[in-house]
């Protein structure tokens, strides 16, 4: 029996609320339903998603096929995460297990190195012009190499015309 979880519709006319409903693909959208997992609601601010996370776990790994609609919806609950870690497409930081820790040295040493260092790799090229000479992040680096720019692009001009 082909199993598919997807949204059943309930609530008044042009005020639709949904379920989240474990059902058998042959059955019409509000027919009769394996179980019922969660419920959405999409006229509130923001979007009512509840969803038993177990439940949609123990049926997405039976092999019921969500819609798409459901899959973003689990995405928001947590359970499409977990269904993909369950399966093994992702891995996660604490999954990893060293295969010899005593040999290998720790990168902490290099990570101190970079954090010390950063801030003044940062503030010198602040603080270094294009010619090679410094000046200060108060003085307005940016606006001065611009000014210095227009005078000898001046100078420039006025050395060709004398020629």
């Amino acid at each position: 029996m082909p199993v598919k979880i997807r949204l059943t519709r309930i609530g008044k006319k042009k005020q639709p609320t949904y379920r989240v409903v474990v059902v058998d693909s042959r059955k019409p959208r509000d027919g009769a339903h394996i179980e019922q997992i969660g419920r959405y609601d999409p006229r509130q601010e923001p979007s009512i998603v509840e969803v038993d996370n177990e439940r949609a776990l123990k049926w997405l790994l039976d092999g019921a096929q969500p819609t798409d609609r459901v899959r973003k919806i689990l995405e928001i609950s947590g359970a499409w995460a977990r269904f993909r870690m369950a399966r093994g497409e992702i891995h996660t930081v604490g999954d990893a297990t060293p295969s010899d820790s005593s040999d290998s040295k720790p990168e902490t040493d290099a990570e101190d190195f970079v954090a010390e260092n950063l801030d003044s790799v940062v503030e010198e090229e602040l603080t270094t012009e294009d010619d090679g000479t410094a000046a200060t992040a108060e003085e307005g680096s940016a606006e001065t190499a611009v000014e210095e720019d227009a005078v000898v692009a001046e100078s420039a001009a006025g050395e060709k015309e004398t020629e």
